[in-house]
């Protein structure tokens, strides 16, 4: 699967118009004009980041005929939340993964990989400050992300309270957390939230979640990789929900 490069105000604008999923539009800082500001305003409408880059970064991308315009397309289409909400409550509990600020293409991949093997209905990331769908996302997870859902959302914060009228507990996992994670009850409908490699959670998403929990380290190193983590954690949820699923 490779990532599509979209070169051209024409071609840009038209891909917004029928709805592609573009990861984002990258525009020569010095264009700004008529059929630029079209695409502007249509990237605003589908809530698509648009970055300013020097005009010779886009010619290294796309070559000299780009016409200061080059939108880079997702590897695959973006789900939509409520349809991807909708869905895992159809399956069971729902069971979701929501990421705060993975900037590592390999991470993303490969938790996208470990939520396919674990079940879990969807993943959930945020539209900035994160990588998105690219090829590289796409070789790491192996081909799982042909079968994983993945909603992008403007408002991480907001998403979780969303989540949380549904009836869904939200499970942050950090180094300060209230327990340890295989003494919360993560066997009901759950979405586990994993911070950004080397931050962690945010301030307002940890204060949304409805428990912060944290894995026990007992090496001089106080965190984990965020895709070892969150296979930790979703892990966990696989444990109890079968365990559950035995006494019952």
């Amino acid at each position: 699967m490779s990532q599509d490069i979209i070169i051209g105000r024409n071609a840009v604008r038209e891909a917004l118009r029928a709805g592609r999923s573009i990861n984002k539009i990258m525009l020569a800082s010095e264009n700004k004009s008529g059929p630029v500001k079209e695409i502007i305003d249509l990237a605003r409408e589908n809530k698509v980041p648009v970055q300013n880059v020097d005009r010779k970064q886009l010619d290294k991308l796309a070559g000299g005929r780009h016409q200061g315009v080059v939108a880079v397309a997702a590897a695959k289409d973006y789900a939509d939340l409520d349809d991807m909400l909708e869905a895992a409550e159809k399956q069971g509990p729902p069971f979701l993964i929501l990421l705060d600020e993975i900037n590592d293409p390999h991470n993303l991949g490969a938790i996208i990989r470990t939520a396919d093997a674990a079940g879990v209905h969807g993943v959930i990331i945020p539209r900035r400050r994160s990588v998105q769908l690219t090829a590289a996302v796409a070789k790491a997870s192996a081909g799982a992300v042909e079968h994983v859902p993945v909603a992008r959302v403007t408002n991480l914060s907001q998403t979780i309270k969303k989540l949380q009228r549904r009836g869904i507990w939200v499970v942050g996992a950090d180094m300060d957390g209230q327990q340890l994670h295989w003494d919360a009850p993560l066997d009901g409908p759950v979405a586990l939230v994993i911070g950004g490699e080397g931050k962690g959670l945010g301030r307002l998403v940890k204060e949304n979640c409805d428990m912060v929990v944290k894995l026990p380290m007992r090496g001089r190193i106080n965190s984990l990789n965020a895709s070892v983590a969150a296979a930790l954690l979703a892990y966990e949820v696989v444990r109890q929900r079968t365990k559950g699923a035995d006494n019952a």
